[in-house]
């Protein structure tokens, strides 16, 4: 079940642990994936508070939300690029993204089969997209008070065995959101700290889970042989032709000697 916009909003642009958690994941897609110009650049689900880095450098920055949790203006005071938007049937060309971000879509939606056909549809064979998801093995998917504690979590392996499935092959896997899901004053003034060590543990035990992945494409089949025989050669004509029985009428006359 989608949370509201209403709510996602409230946490991410009006509490304290909001913009921490805002900032966290963004760095770390930010590190990952270095804004460049001309790019065509979309998030689905709520990732437009991800999005804001590429407003001066990509080509064109949609944000797609989905519409059991409805729409709002985004960015402030600019242009509207935000857009409401059915689960498996997205307001876009196929094949005309270099860059998707995934967050609070898929771990809510009823239908993750037709959000993961979307994106392999509109992502370019040499595009990217990243897939943000609650880690079951974090705190911040036990927290109900933030909105990584509502829909299915996941862990690494499976996250990236149902991006396999259709055909989005995981080419990185990473965590972030390494501080606890408390708005405590401690907190919130070594959040920074704790993203830029903690990231080292030989364990991912981040907030969410991030995977990039790429479009798999399959290269065109080709049936037959590449040359055509023209002339075959008759050596085996007749092969299969049962043999006649001595005396029959159709056996060859015997040879007098």
């Amino acid at each position: 079940m989608h949370l509201d916009v209403l709510d996602l909003r409230n946490f991410y642009y009006r509490t304290r642990l909001g913009r921490a958690a805002q900032k966290a994941i963004r760095d770390q897609l930010v590190s990952l994936w270095p804004p460049r110009a001309g790019e065509t650049i979309a998030g689905y689900g709520f990732a437009v508070p991800l999005l804001r880095p590429w407003l001066g450098t990509a080509a064109r920055v949609v944000g797609l939300m989905p519409g059991p949790q409805g729409v709002m203006p985004w960015p402030a005071g600019m242009p509207n690029v935000s857009v409401l938007s059915e689960e498996n049937s997205w307001p876009l060309p196929s094949e005309s993204l270099d860059r998707l971000v995934v967050m609070h879509g898929l771990e809510t939606t009823d239908n993750p089969a037709g959000v993961l056909q979307e994106c392999a549809r509109v992502l370019r064979p040499e595009g990217r997209m990243m897939v943000i998801v609650p880690n079951r093995a974090g705190l911040w998917c036990r927290a109900d008070s933030t909105p990584f504690g509502y829909g299915r979590p996941y862990s690494a392996g499976q996250l990236e065995a149902q991006l396999r499935h259709w055909d989005l092959l995981p080419e990185r896997t990473t965590s972030a959101l390494y501080m606890p899901p408390s708005d405590a004053a401690f907190w919130l003034r070594t959040s920074d700290v704790w993203e830029r060590y903690a990231r080292f543990t030989p364990w991912r035990s981040g907030g969410v889970i991030m995977v990039e992945a790429s479009r798999q494409v399959w290269s065109p089949r080709r049936g037959g042989l590449g040359a055509v025989v023209r002339r075959p050669l008759r050596v085996l004509e007749g092969a299969g032709r049962p043999v006649a029985e001595p005396g029959s009428a159709s056996a060859p006359e015997a040879r007098r000697i």
